[in-house]
């Protein structure tokens, strides 16, 4: 397959692990009784121009520099491999070394534990614009809930891509080949964007079992401890970690159901970001506060507001996209946000009038019996003596984003078995 035909496979859904197993990476193949299975993601999104609302916080370029990033397995596995991403960019990406190992603290690595990265046998690789590499298999043994740490080297000039807004973890870049060094220099920069590390995929002995969560910044974590893996789909990971079942984050900040946003719309990028997914069993969604909140506001200040008619029907056509695909579906109802972004720039995402619009589609989640299950986020954080806005013990501050303990409180009512089926066994 040539570069551009890939490119363009990628682009529009097709599984980037069908890599796996191809002449490029069959130097260590599993044996016959493993399987490859997915443990973290970040959902990638285009760079938006300077003149939006919000910065993107990368740089225009990096160029002879190492970039560490940290992500936490949801499973574990007996080797790995490291999902990069040139989503986005115009231009070939050029990594010229690359390593693994598991994370100490701030930018340290734990002794013992550094693996280089592998392409093809080889140190170095070639990512086409638009496309995703793996690596060949890593032999570290990993339990699950462990951190990791990846550290690209790019010696030449290279545009961000395979971006993703908000970490909700720190990010280090150090000038020169510090792949394999123990720490980075203090006077390393830190930042809390992704760019090229995209995925993480673990040898285990079972068939792949995952569960995707696509949202928006509340499933993205905004509003959580950073660096705490405190995000709901992370203590959901913690409560399935011991069925075998990976959670996979496909939350976007600003992301939409209906129309582009900080991203492409969910019902775009379901196709990659959830069905696409290797052993995809179970997904859930909470997507539509940024469909109701953004128009006439900061965000979105020429669009017409958003009827829940509108939202209603794309959620239900989630639906249908998640039985096609034989995919059980949970629907979470939109938490409330009286007040959100009070006192800020981004202050208009809330009006009487738009909170209408998410209660009726609230109602009709609860009520219309289009998904498997449903999880009522809307009714465990709002608070009693004001329906429309986020109880104080739930709310991260800007009343639109619950925080540690919100998080916390939405992981543990998702219903286990309604989520994966009552006859489902991991």
């Amino acid at each position: 397959m040539t570069a551009s035909a890939l490119a363009s496979a990628l682009r529009h859904g097709a599984l980037a692990l069908a890599l796996v197993g191809s002449a490029a990476t069959s130097a260590a193949e599993p044996s016959p009784a493993s399987y490859w299975s997915p443990s973290w993601m970040a959902s990638t999104q285009p760079v938006w121009n300077g003149d939006f609302v919000l910065p993107s916080g990368l740089p225009f370029q990096f160029n002879r520099q190492t970039v560490r990033q940290v992500a936490r397995l949801s499973i574990g596995g007996s080797r790995l491999r490291v999902v990069i991403s040139n989503e986005g960019g115009t231009a070939p990406l050029y990594i010229g070394a690359a390593r693994v190992a598991r994370h100490g603290k701030g930018s340290a690595i734990v002794e013992g534990t550094d693996r280089p990265l592998r392409f093809g046998g080889q140190a170095d690789v070639t990512v086409p614009p638009g496309a995703r590499l793996v690596s060949d298999p890593v032999d570290i043994a990993l339990p699950a809930l462990a951190e990791l740490a990846v550290s690209l080297y790019l010696p030449r000039p290279s545009q961000p891509a395979g971006f993703h807004f908000d970490a909700r973890q720190t990010a280090y870049v150090a000038d020169g080949d510090l792949t394999g060094a123990a720490g980075l220099p203090a006077a390393a920069t830190q930042w809390s964007t992704r760019v090229y590390f995209s995925g993480l995929i673990v040898e285990t002995p079972r068939p792949p079992a995952t569960v995707v969560a696509l949202g928006d910044s509340i499933t993205d974590g905004n509003g959580s401890t950073p660096g705490a893996n405190t995000r709901w789909p992370d203590a959901l990971a913690e409560r399935l970690a011991g069925r075998n079942v990976a959670v996979l984050n496909a939350g976007i900040s600003g992301g939409r159901l209906l129309k582009d946003g900080m991203g492409r719309a969910g019902l775009e990028r379901a196709g990659r970001d959830v069905f696409a997914q290797p052993g995809v069993r179970a997904m859930i969604v909470l997507l539509g506060t940024n469909d109701i909140g953004w128009p006439g506001g900061p965000f979105a200040p020429d669009e017409p507001a958003m009827r829940a008619e509108a939202v209603v029907q794309g959620l239900r056509q989630l639906a249908e996209m998640a039985r096609a695909h034989n995919v059980r579906i949970m629907a979470g109802t939109i938490p409330p946000n009286e007040r959100a972004l009070q006192g800020t720039p981004l202050e208009g995402h809330h009006s009487p009038a738009k909170d209408k619009v998410r209660q009726a589609v609230n109602r009709w989640i609860r009520e219309a019996g289009a998904f498997d299950a449903v999880v009522d986020f809307d009714a465990l954080l709002r608070d009693p003596a004001n329906p429309s806005r986020l109880k104080a013990s739930m709310d991260s501050g800007d009343h639109l984003h619950p925080g540690d303990a919100g998080y916390r409180a939405m992981a543990a009512a998702v219903d286990l078995e309604a989520l994966l089926g009552t006859s489902a066994q991991p």
